[in-house]
């Protein structure tokens, strides 16, 4: 597996930038964010395959990012999200299916159901926490703890809008 801090400075990709000058090549901004998500991700989804966690699935992230600690309804975890219920209903189920979730009746509501993660989908939430803060401290070494928190404050600012 090729650590995705140890690239090139080009990233070995060719073809993504807009035309230039004969010399040079300009990449748009959304496409070096893409290249670097999916370089990460990639890594990360690798590292928890190793970890035992081999069916968990890029589109899984709905549910174990925004899931709170003692359970979501699934109308939040939509909204937090972005997805439709449907959406996240579907990876519910599977999640289900695979062990990672459980749905409960919800303490507050004995109408509604809330979401919760197992013992199963504990464990890979920790993992994968770790594994975040594992690639976070290898670009930290690379290009430097002061940048790279610069770059997450600026990441963080233009996604909030």
């Amino acid at each position: 597996m090729t650590n995705i801090t140890e690239r090139t400075p080009d990233g070995g990709r060719h073809g993504r930038g807009l035309a230039g000058a004969a010399t040079q090549r300009w990449t748009p901004l959304p496409a070096l964010l893409d290249d670097l998500a999916g370089d990460s991700f990639a890594e990360f989804h690798a590292r928890l395959k190793e970890a035992g966690h081999t069916t968990i699935r890029q589109g899984h992230g709905c549910v174990f990012r925004f899931i709170h600690e003692g359970g979501s309804r699934l109308t939040e975890l939509a909204e937090s999200s972005g997805l439709s219920k449907q959406a996240v209903g579907e990876v519910v189920d599977d999640l289900e299916k695979l062990g990672y979730v459980e749905r409960a009746q919800d303490p507050e509501d004995g109408r509604a159901k809330v979401i919760r993660l197992t013992e199963q989908g504990a464990d890979a939430q920790r993992t994968a926490l770790g594994i975040f803060a594992d690639i976070e401290r290898h670009f930290e070494e690379r290009y430097g703890a002061e940048r790279v928190a610069m770059m997450r404050e600026l990441l963080e600012e233009m996604a909030a809008g």
